[in-house]
């Protein structure tokens, strides 16, 4: 299949006749770790999702709730937070060597990755991390960082 894709710079969000311009901005991360929680680090996890919601200065409408799951082969924590534009979604798989962690980031009003990057390795000790950043107000245009 061959798809066309535009570029288009990272702005910050503005105010039109008093309304928020939406950006529709979608982090999606994909990190091998080195360090993973385990059941009894769920408020860690809860205080990290936290700050990770005001590094990247958006507004923690619920949550976030966070589980761990101990079923053999899909062991691992799970925390969501619905934010003011959107939410937060965060998997981690302690099973493997290294943890697995998938962070879905999903935001109407601007952010930058590189804050998100920051603080997924200053917690969970990224061994390699991979993204994809996408613009998705209209299509779904991969941003360039």
């Amino acid at each position: 299949m061959n798809v066309q894709v535009k570029v288009f710079p990272v702005t910050n969000t503005s105010l039109t006749r008093g309304f928020m311009t939406q950006q529709h901005k979608h982090l999606i991360v994909r990190a091998d770790i080195g360090w993973c929680p385990q059941e009894e680090d769920l408020n860690k996890i809860s205080d990290w999702i936290r700050s990770l919601i005001r590094k990247i200065d958006m507004k923690l409408l619920a949550g976030p709730y966070t589980t761990y799951v101990s079923e053999k082969g899909n062991k691992g924590m799970t925390s969501v937070a619905i934010i003011e534009t959107s939410h937060i979604a965060l998997h981690i798989w302690d099973e493997v060597n290294p943890g697995l962690m998938q962070l879905d980031v999903y935001s109407c009003a601007n952010f930058n990755p590189q804050n998100i990057f920051d603080k997924v390795n200053e917690l969970f000790k990224t061994v390699k991390i991979e993204y994809k950043f996408l613009d998705r107000e209209k299509e779904l245009v991969e941003v360039n960082l």
